[in-house]
């Protein structure tokens, strides 16, 4: 939310800088996000802004739409000739001017220039020049001729100021007006808080003739007030009231619209103005709306409507989205003489539920979704009823509507005891019973004296935030945060340390880095949808995702089953910005949904993806292997070997793997997750091309199976026997049964067995394959020789033989 800071001062100006004031608000909760400076350059009073008068106006002899004036911009004493460009300037006017030196609100100095071979120095202005509005459609400014020439413009518009930018909390909707800042402010820094605005109201109770309102939906609207205003002249708005609007980041439109814009902002409250005359029947109807009914708003669009949103109708049909946005219908136009203002409240979730579903944003809907009271209804009106009166010329129509359960019988205002020993055991720090009134009468709250502490009253507009002891605790805290002693909690002689699973973690993490992966983090929320582009079975328990119940976004529905859903939108990310060889991976937790709990499956992931080159290219380098299976396999063997994990892989299927690319890595009998490379399919799903290769672990069952403690192992100093041996198996056969195979026949002699060729070719026949093995022999008590490993060797070939169908290649 923006805040002119020279409003706010209107109603709470306290004796510190801007700087300081926005340190202090922060600290006690109202955050603020940034400082804006709006208008003109400069501090307003170094003679670059002034006034003028304009003594002469002549035609341009070298342009149509231009004029040379000559404008006194110094009382008498200091005539200038400017060339302007608007229809309206002439002779005898009183304008604000811009002299060299100047600097706009766009950052442009002025410097004297030519124009057509005119000499100009400096701007005559208009509105959108100084900041004041958007446009500069009705030319230039035409100031009051009693202003003498010279005068700084600062004195006489509001052509700069500074902006606050607030950021605020959804609980907190009273802080979306002025006033509420202002109290905010007061309760802050303890200087003088102004008058409500809406402390006097011209208006009061009463038939009001020529309109009348009916709630058919009762429970979505608690109270509908309404005004009617005759003889409204419809025109623009003052200066001062367009510089407002324009410094919050509003166009200005017209008085009436206007006049809405800026109680909104100064009280919190959304009104909406009805053209009564265009209002059919001069009835309006609070209803749900029909399934496929439609509307079209202010905005030009045609809405469709389902059966729990609301609308305002009349006997024409729908004339706007209560809550949300009004009607064409019905709009105030250059023609209006009758206005019916509406101030309502409605219930939050609903508007919010219609604002997302119709794609439809707008300051009303904002403001209605969190929760605003009813009571704030007739303070909208008050201060519209002033404005509308001295801003339009109208007169008021009879007295007030006034409909709704909240009309008929007003809510009471809760009262909660606050005691003094609960505020100093939550807090740690004993806040006097008077502090703690003055903090709470500063913030709108009433108070009453009670044996332990205090009786508070909340007022409506805290009634859905302040519903507990705690909550008032923590508005007395909040601005006792800088006294609030920094303890550290009893320890009783305990140290701080990971523990042995995540110092595993950290571990499997490490020799992922290692090996020059990038981590990246992703949303732990998915779209259901991500179960077919994964192309996941129906009975695949990775499709039992856990539904949130208020989600972000429809992209946001569920959360995630797998890790690679995250890791595929990271690398489709990059890749369509020309990175296109990645190494990404994520540890995360993943989720899944059970019937038979009432809390889903929690567990820790571990996953990785490849793309494109291995290696970055180098000149002294030739390496151009880029990603595939056996890449994968690489970070796999660095995580599990890193976690001393006895792990193998076993060919198997996933609906998301390439065909005959994919395996399960298993330890004992358990697996602990998929590799392979990603089905073509599921990379153009996601816009990738080429090879996609990873792999997924369950970390908290890798972590079962690591070695957290290292044993010690006596280092041998006898030196190894290393043989090769070349066997021929069926093509079907996995390597790493072959190395199984070989390990066990062994003995205790052998110490490492790796492959390190595979042949395939016309020498060893269609559909075999030849694996080249090498042996390390090694003995920890005497250096073997080749008579010591033959026996162990004979094994080897003998176990090949028998049990895959193996022979010795010549």
């Amino acid at each position: 939310m923006r805040v002119p800071y020279a409003w706010l001062r209107e109603y709470c100006a306290p004796d510190i800088t801007l700087e300081q004031l926005e340190q202090r608000l922060t600290l006690t909760g109202t955050k603020v996000e940034a400082i804006h400076h709006h208008g003109v350059g400069g501090d307003g009073r170094d003679g670059h802004f002034v006034v003028g008068k304009v003594l002469t106006r002549e035609k341009h002899p070298d342009a149509d739409r231009l004029s040379v004036c000559t404008v006194d911009v110094g009382g008498g004493e200091d005539i200038q000739q400017i060339v302007c460009g608007a229809p309206n300037v002439d002779a005898g006017q009183t304008v604000a001017v811009a002299r060299p030196g100047a600097i706009m609100p766009d950052g442009t100095k002025l410097k004297n220039a030519k124009l057509r071979g005119q000499t100009s120095a400096g701007m005559i202005l208009s509105e959108d020049e100084v900041g004041i509005a958007s446009d500069r459609a009705g030319g230039i400014m035409v100031l009051d001729e009693a202003l003498e020439a010279g005068t700084p413009l600062l004195d006489v518009l509001p052509i700069l100021d500074d902006v606050i930018e607030f950021e605020i909390t959804p609980n907190r909707p009273d802080c979306l007006g002025i006033y509420g800042i202002a109290r905010e402010v007061h309760a802050a820094t303890g200087a003088p808080l102004a008058a409500a605005p809406w402390t006097d109201d011209p208006g009061g109770r009463g038939y009001v003739p020529g309109a009348h309102v009916r709630i058919e939906a009762p429970d979505l609207c608690p109270r509908f007030t309404a005004r009617h205003f005759e003889h409204v002249a419809i025109g623009p708005s003052p200066r001062w009231l367009k510089a407002r609007l324009t410094a919050a980041g509003l166009r200005p439109i017209n008085n009436v619209v206007d006049i809405t814009n800026y109680v909104m902002l100064l009280t919190g409250h959304p009104l909406h103005a009805f053209d009564l005359d265009r209002v059919a029947g001069g009835e309006l109807t609070v209803r749900r709306a029909r399934d496929g009914e439609q509307v079209e708003t202010l905005d030009g669009q045609v809405r469709t409507l389902d059966s729990e949103m609301l609308v305002i109708d009349d006997a024409d049909g729908p004339t706007s989205i209560a809550g949300v946005m009004g009607g064409a219908r019905s709009e105030v136009s250059e023609d209006t003489t009758r206005v019916l203002l509406e101030v309502a409240s409605w219930v939050g979730p609903n508007i919010h539920r219609t604002s997302n579903l119709l794609g439809l944003r707008s300051e009303a809907s904002s403001r209605f979704e969190k929760g605003l009271a009813p009571e704030q209804a007739m303070d909208a009106q008050a201060v519209a009823t002033k404005l509308m009166l001295e801003l339009t010329g109208a007169t008021l129509a009879g007295g007030t509507i006034d409909v709704g359960p909240f009309a008929e019988h007003p809510w009471p205002t809760p009262t909660i005891r606050l005691r003094e020993a609960r505020v100093a055991g939550i807090l740690g720090l004993a806040i006097p019973r008077d502090r703690q009134r003055e903090i709470l009468t500063r913030l709108g709250f009433g108070t009453a004296d009670a044996p332990d502490g205090l009786d508070v009253t909340v007022p409506g507009f805290r009634r859905n935030d302040v519903t507990r002891e705690v909550d008032l605790i923590e508005e007395v805290g909040r601005f006792e945060l800088d006294q609030l002693p920094a303890t550290l909690p009893k320890r009783r002689g305990a140290a701080g340390r990971l523990t042995a699973e995540q110092r595993l973690r950290r571990r499997a993490v490490d020799a992922v880095v290692g090996r020059g992966a990038y981590e990246i983090v992703g949303w732990s929320f998915t779209e259901p949808g991500i179960a077919d582009r994964l192309r996941l079975p129906p009975d695949d328990p990775r499709r039992r995702f856990v539904e949130i119940e208020n989600p972000m976004s429809e992209d946001h529905a569920v959360l995630r089953t797998t890790l690679l859903g995250s890791l595929l939108d990271a690398m489709r990310h990059n890749v369509a910005r020309g990175n296109a060889d990645l190494r990404l991976f994520e540890q995360g937790a993943v989720y899944v949904a059970d019937d038979s709990r009432r809390l889903p499956h929690e567990r820790r992931s571990l996953g990785a993806l490849l793309h494109g080159r291995l290696m970055p290219p180098s000149w002294g380098s030739s390496d151009d292997r880029t990603a595939d299976f056996f890449a994968a396999k690489g970070y796999v063997a660095a995580v599990l070997d890193t976690l001393r994990v006895d792990w193998t892989v076993r060919a198997a299927a996933e609906p998301f793997l390439h065909p005959g690319r994919s395996a399960h890595v298993i330890a004992g009998e358990e697996v602990l997750g998929w590799i392979g490379e990603i089905h073509p399919l599921v990379a153009r799903a996601w816009d990738l091309d080429g090879v996609v290769a990873g792999f997924e672990l369950d970390l908290d069952r890798v972590v079962e199976h690591a070695v957290a403690v290292p044993y010690f192992q006596d280092l041998t100093s006898f030196p190894p026997v290393r043989q090769d041996l070349a066997v021929v198996v069926s093509d079907d056969v996995p390597a790493a049964d072959v190395v199984a195979v070989v390990r066990a026949a062994g003995g205790k002699l052998l110490q490492d067995v790796r492959v390190f060729d595979v042949y395939r070719g016309a020498q060893v026949g269609e559909g075999r394959k030849s694996l080249a093995l090498a042996l390390t022999f090694q003995a920890p008590d005497r250096t073997l020789t080749d008579d010591d490993v033959a026996p162990a060797r004979a094994k080897i070939v003998k176990a090949l033989t028998e049990q895959l169908g193996g022979e010795l290649r010549g």
